[in-house]
């Protein structure tokens, strides 16, 4: 068949709740122009992002009744800790909170002063931990990535000729270690293929310097090399994942995201040494090593959600589904980030309102549209996430203007996206009457969280 139906039923229902063009202007000037700052309610559809938004399995429910709340030496625990070692092969596994508590942890202990990372391309609220300790990020992102219209399989991957540049020139010894994000977030959702894996692991190799993986979207990323990397069209995903986390020496993830859970995270690594040490930080800032922060029925949400994403038919479903967005948008001559990735649409504001100047923040502009035409809420990478100011004080922009609009999973259906794909075109046909922003407060730190603006028209 060609129609390709959700691998699931649906058992419960939240409902939406519509709000007219005029309700949203007065939302919207409240919220001071930031999706942040809009109340989930006055959401229609909301793509702020895919972490912790997901729906979650009958059978991951049924898990939460069974958890085990022990203190120390829960079952749940261990459930966990197997599912985790059966992906990643790894020897010791950390429990957190989420996420960004496991990069707290890794780059406190092996951050500081004169230290550098890399990656293809480090999200915000890592970059923000890593420049919390005094330490420098580095994106070395390939050429591929840096050209939303050029259609590439692996788009996501680091540049290897740029990566053993920059160890030559800030010292191997000052490096502590490589991290590639897969699928590659702030690059458009784009995959990593296990070639450029390899080449990673030879060059961490040759200068004695640790590879880790930020593992978030792992199985998507798994399933594109499934279906675009020549020699894995016949493995299942955990054969793929088992491989590709063969090649690193310790990984992060955000069990919001490819695990299906609402929160939850870990650490994992082979160095006994560097996981008691995150172990004794654990202790002190989220909790005993075998509940991390989290409670025994997250733990099992965890474990079961782990299983439940490398279902073959759900990531057919999932990437196709992204895909269909795509096909949409083509039509009608939008610009995104192509091809789609694995969780998100990525609209190019740049292409879509050349009008508008990288200070004046297009890609807050074009959320703010796509809010006011449909109650849709994104969420911009661009200048506001990663631009920085020179001694001047005159904005850097970022290399790329982006609005992400990502997918929950399990959460909406066919008509859903539709919708969300009538509004951006609409939105498209009357972007000649959009203007830019001003930003009237912000933080130091990940300013677009709580950012204010003002439209460049209205000040």
């Amino acid at each position: 068949m060609q129609t390709i139906i959700e691998p699931f039923k649906i058992k419960s229902v939240e409902p939406i709740y519509f709000t007219t063009r005029e309700q949203r202007i007065e939302i919207l000037k409240k919220a001071h122009y930031n999706p942040f700052l809009i109340k989930a309610k006055d959401v229609v559809i909301d793509l702020l992002t895919d972490s912790g938004t997901s729906a979650m399995s009958s059978e991951q429910w049924a898990g939460i009744m069974r958890g085990d709340e022990s203190y120390a030496g829960s079952e749940s625990f261990f459930r966990f800790e197997e599912a985790v070692h059966s992906i990643t092969k790894m020897k010791y596994i950390i429990p957190t909170h989420q996420g960004r508590a496991s990069e707290k942890i890794l780059f406190s202990i092996t951050g500081g002063k004169g230290k550098y990372f890399i990656s293809n391309t480090f999200f915000d609220t890592t970059r923000a931990n890593i420049e919390f300790t005094g330490a420098e990020g580095i994106d070395l992102l390939c050429a591929e990535g840096k050209q939303p219209s050029l259609i590439a399989p692996f788009k996501g991957n680091i540049d290897i000729t740029a990566l053993i540049r920059v160890i030559e020139e800030k010292g191997r010894e000052n490096i502590p270690l490589v991290m590639i994000t897969i699928t590659n977030n702030s690059g458009g959702g784009q995959p990593v293929s296990m070639e450029n894996i390899k080449q990673v692991r030879e060059v961490c190799n040759r200068y004695h310097i640790p590879l880790f993986i930020d593992a978030c979207r792992f199985a998507e990323n798994c399933y594109f090399i499934k279906q675009r990397e020549k020699g894995y069209e016949n493995k299942s995903i955990i054969e793929i994942a088992n491989e590709l986390f063969g090649y690193a020496d310790g990984c992060s993830m955000s069990a919001k995201k490819d695990a299906f859970a609402n929160i939850g995270g870990f650490l994992a690594m082979n160095n006994e040494e560097l996981a008691q040490q995150c172990r004794n930080l654990l202790i002190i800032t989220e909790g005993f090593p075998t509940y991390g922060g989290l409670a025994g029925r997250d733990l099992e949400a965890i474990a079961i959600g782990l299983k439940e994403i490398m279902e073959e038919d759900y990531l057919k479903y999932r990437i196709r589904s992204i895909e269909y967005i795509g096909d949409k948008l083509d039509v009608a001559g939008v610009p995104y980030i192509k091809p789609t990735g694995g969780h998100a649409v990525y609209l190019d504001a740049k292409a879509f309102l050349p009008h508008i100047p990288a200070e004046q923040f297009p890609g807050q502009a074009l959320c703010g549209a796509i809010y006011l035409e449909g109650g849709i809420r994104g969420v911009e990478i661009g200048t506001v996430m990663f631009g920085k100011y020179d001694a001047d004080g005159i904005t850097i922009p970022a290399p790329m203007e982006l609005v992400r609009l990502a997918i929950p999973r399990r959460v909406y259906t066919q008509s859903h996206i539709d919708y969300v794909a009538e509004v951006i075109i609409d939105v498209f046909r009357q972007r000649d009457h959009i203007s830019g922003y001003a930003l009237t407060f912000e933080t130091p730190l990940l300013r677009h969280f709580t950012a204010r603006f003002k439209p460049i028209d209205t000040i």
